[in-house]
């Protein structure tokens, strides 16, 4: 928020102008750091409805949090101070919202509070992993490599990501214009045809009163069709937002044939990602099994994340834990935790299998697309083929007599 204000120096001399800052306390504050006693403080008068930003559009991206931390480790890695480094980047932001949240990260930090307590007044930006690897490098001394860390790893999370997001957008669209066909044949085209069919006074094959009588049906009662469809999904997400439900659901997510696989693969990537990220972070193990466990998504993976960060702490290994658990973690998996546990290098053993799994998403994503992408134009050519058939099969034995 901006405010006018009038104030006097210690010399006497007055001074106007605009202060932009998160509350008129942080306003005051701010100016008196610069050696100004305030007496006039307003609020500017709000710009018109057609002038004011629309929120909706300007929610903080992934990519937008990525590219905060890439510019702010350079910027402390080159010494310049922490408060300083998050105004320019203030400066410079293009997300309003974005640039409000980092003004109040600076004010916060000058105030005295430590960077990472400042990140955590903002959990629905910042992740409880985020956070803890900030923590960690202030308590080592290693704010910048931790920065450069968490930019590493964002950059590759969003990559992933991106990558699976981009592969559905193909199947998606195909389905999108599946459904628009039929809408089109249901309300345009099958009316007018089934007018002259039952006009001609022939008798219909059973394939086309089937389609004809559908069509009819959905004309008449889609509305609560589509109704009873929403409610239904309404209420299994609700389900699914349940711990019960929840877990209900990701334990028959990991036993479908072409899917689970694929699930089991991202949900290693990312355990064994995050984890090396909080060990060469500094973190300890315990507390990074309990980071990595608040934010995976698999319920059961989080059940023997949880496990392993209690039985770590009674003395026992990751590995002999996981092993416990070979339906989501594969020997593979296990004998590389093993070797990096033995070798005082589980950190760069985690992010081998990282990578290995990470081309094995990758391939599995190209196979899948190759395979789905054609499957779902035939299947568009056979709804389309079969409605178009059934319904000029009996226009054709009409003219063939």
């Amino acid at each position: 928020m901006k405010y006018n204000y009038q104030a006097r120096t210690k010399k006497g001399e007055v001074q106007a102008g605009i202060v932009e800052a998160s509350s008129r306390e942080a306003a005051i504050v701010l100016l008196r750091k610069y050696g100004l006693y305030v007496t006039v403080l307003e609020e500017t008068a709000a710009p018109p409805i057609y002038a004011q930003r629309v929120k909706l559009f300007e929610r903080i991206s992934r990519q937008d949090i990525v590219l905060f931390s890439r510019q702010l480790s350079i910027m402390f890695k080159s010494k310049v101070p922490l408060v300083e480094s998050l105004r320019v980047l203030a400066s410079q932001a293009r997300n309003l919202d974005l640039k409000e949240r980092i003004l109040d990260l600076s004010e916060e930090v000058e105030g005295g509070t430590s960077f990472s307590g400042a990140l955590s007044r903002h959990p629905e930006i910042f992740s409880s992993f985020y956070i803890s690897m900030v923590k960690s490098g202030e308590v080592s001394g290693t704010l910048s490599e931790s920065l450069e860390y968490l930019a590493e790893h964002l950059e590759r999370e969003y990559h992933l990501t991106s990558k699976i997001r981009g592969a559905l957008l193909y199947p998606a669209l195909i389905v999108l214009v599946v459904l628009l066909v039929l809408a089109l044949m249901i309300f345009f085209v099958i009316p007018h045809l089934s007018e002259v069919l039952i006009s001609s006074g022939s008798e219909l094959p059973t394939v086309t009163k089937i389609v004809i009588n559908s069509a009819a049906f959905l004309r008449k009662f889609g509305w609560v069709l589509g109704l009873v469809i929403l409610l239904l999904i309404s209420a299994v997400f609700r389900y699914y937002r349940s711990q019960k439900g929840r877990k209900f659901f990701d334990g028959i997510f990991l036993k479908i044939p072409v899917i689970g696989p694929f699930l089991k693969m991202n949900n290693l990537a990312r355990f064994a990602e995050n984890l090396s990220t909080l060990i060469s972070g500094g973190l300890p193990i315990a507390s990074a099994l309990q980071t990595v466990g608040e934010i995976v998504g698999n319920s059961r993976y989080k059940e023997v994340i949880f496990e392993t960060r209690d039985r770590v702490r009674k003395g026992e290994t990751i590995s002999s834990v996981l092993a416990a658990a070979p339906e989501i973690f594969p020997p593979v998996f296990v004998q590389m935790t093993i070797v990096g546990e033995r070798t005082g290098t589980l950190d760069s053993t985690l992010m081998n299998v990282v990578d290995f799994y990470k081309k094995e998403i990758d391939r599995t994503i190209d196979n899948l697309l190759s395979i789905l992408e054609p499957l779902l134009i035939v299947i568009l050519g056979v709804v389309v083929a079969g409605l178009m058939l059934s319904i000029l099969l009996p226009l054709y034995q009409m003219t063939a007599f």
